[in-house]
């Protein structure tokens, strides 16, 4: 059938207003049938004209009193200009005069909700849900389920999603919807259930796929999960969400080569995110690749340049390859953004102590001792320092602070010998290490390392060896 001209839609309209003016001015022969006032209603109502739209249906139902569309309409107006109670009147006329009509439902619950009424909007639909099918009941359930997200009964909205896959299991709202439900609420179980009857039924929707491998993931079965985000992207090659997923669950499982192909086509498919750049920088982190760790974090550096972890991960790669310097420069950038970041501060001092420049390094492991009392790892580096720079009273004073705020950890007993023997108080250092031995043999590793020359002094050595004999 061949479309009319919008030219002609335009006059008929004219011609509509025109009688439609008539009729408010009181002159004859200005009949208006019921399906030209909802188009006058209409056009008021494009214009944003809510008055006029709002007069017009006032005639109408005038004209009208026992069409349902015209009172339906009317309150839809009224809820417009917030005179919710005014509309569920009408809309409880409009119900008298036809039950069938789905807006009637809808519209009650948009003003019972606007009443802050959220139980009689909810009674309203699931009373509806009782009297229609077919895609007027999924219009419902889909109404019903946005009333429980706005209360935050949340595992209500997941019952919803779930009634409306089992009347539809193709319906891809609903499939969309779902899967960010069963994450949020848990119900991965039932999800899977659910997801697996709707692929032996329709073996080629992608999207079933999808939610069931994510569901998979979300109970930490990622080789099934895996196995379910491969069928998805066989039916839809360009499912870049999948890819997406897939790219965490390889990370999970420490496949990293793997997750960095799978990340590199989410790239081909979608535009640049500096989330993806941020996890390939971590794949090739730990396939201890620093160059192409760094240029991935850097490529996500300039997406979100506010990000002060990405340049402490770029430090970290310059950290690993010994590139001192380098890697100060990139974490005097993320201190700027965030000053009292410790690990920040702790690589920091790392970066001057490898350098010598001690004082600095000091400076850095203070100021983490200082705010963070109580972190282990500020008080050993602080320890550690002042040892290497053969500031042996200080580090006997930190070190002895520390073991108070510590309870008494072995490692600053080690540290604590280790000074001792530094300051020549041979017999002082040996009843520490004897106290550290015995707490933990393993940390003896930490002590030696602070000095691999202490293994020259024989009581050091007679120490280590008769704990190795009791062990």
């Amino acid at each position: 059938m061949k479309e009319k001209p919008l030219g002609k839609d335009n006059s008929e309209l004219q011609e509509i207003l025109k009688r439609y003016e008539n009729l408010k001015k009181g002159r004859s022969h200005s009949y208006i049938d019921e399906e030209s006032f909802e188009k006058i209603i209409d056009y008021f109502d494009e214009k944003e004209d809510i008055s006029s739209a709002l007069e017009a249906a006032e005639k109408g139902a005038e004209q009208y009193p026992f069409s349902s569309a015209m009172l339906i309409r009317k309150a839809d107006l009224l809820i417009a200009t917030h005179k919710y109670r005014d509309a569920l009147s009408l809309l409880d006329h409009a119900a008298m005069l036809d039950s069938t009509d789905i807006n009637v439902y809808i519209l009650k619950t948009d003003a019972y909700l606007a009443l802050d009424k959220q139980e009689k909007a909810v009674e309203i639909l699931e009373e509806a849900l009782a009297l229609f099918s077919g895609e007027e009941r999924i219009s419902l359930l889909f109404e019903l389920a946005d009333v429980y997200d706005d209360y935050q009964e949340f595992e209500k909205v997941f019952d919803c999603l779930k009634l409306i896959l089992e009347q539809e299991p193709n319906n891809e709202e609903a499939l969309y919807k779902i899967c960010f439900w069963t994450d949020f609420t848990g119900r991965n179980e039932e999800s899977i259930k659910l997801h697996q009857k709707i692929i032996d039924e329709f073996p080629y929707n992608d999207l079933a796929w999808f939610n069931l491998a994510a569901a998979y993931q979300g109970i930490k079965l990622y080789e099934k999960a895996l196995d379910a985000y491969q069928y998805a992207i066989a039916i839809n090659e360009k499912f870049d969400y999948a890819y997406r997923n897939m790219g965490d669950a390889y990370i999970r499982l420490k496949k990293y080569k793997e997750a960095i192909e799978v990340l590199q086509k989410v790239l081909e498919l979608t535009k640049p995110e500096a989330l993806i750049y941020e996890a390939l920088g971590f794949c090739y982190d730990r396939l201890h690749n620093n160059g192409q760790a760094r240029f991935y974090y850097r490529k996500a550096s300039h997406i979100t340049p506010e990000d002060s972890k990405l340049y402490y991960k770029i430090a970290c790669t310059y950290f690993n390859e010994g590139q001192w310097e380098s890697a100060a420069k990139q974490l005097e950038t993320a201190l700027k953004l965030q000053r009292h970041q410790l690990e920040y501060n702790l690589l920091m001092g790392e970066c001057k102590m490898q350098q010598g420049f001690y004082k600095d390094a000091i400076q850095y492991f203070s100021a983490i001792v200082t705010t963070r009392p109580k972190n282990k790892k500020g008080w050993e580096a602080l320890v550690r320092c002042l040892y290497k720079a053969e500031y042996f009273e200080e580090a006997k004073e930190q070190v002895t602070t520390a073991l108070k705020i510590s309870n008494g950890q072995p490692i600053f007993l080690y540290y604590l010998s280790a000074v001792l023997f530094a300051l020549g108080k041979t017999k002082e250092a040996i009843l520490q290490l004897e106290n550290a031995m015995a707490k933990s043999p393993k940390q003896v590793k930490q002590f030696v390392e602070l000095n691999p020359s202490i293994l020259q002094n024989h009581h050091v050595v007679d120490v280590i060896s008769r704990f190795k004999r009791k062990r």
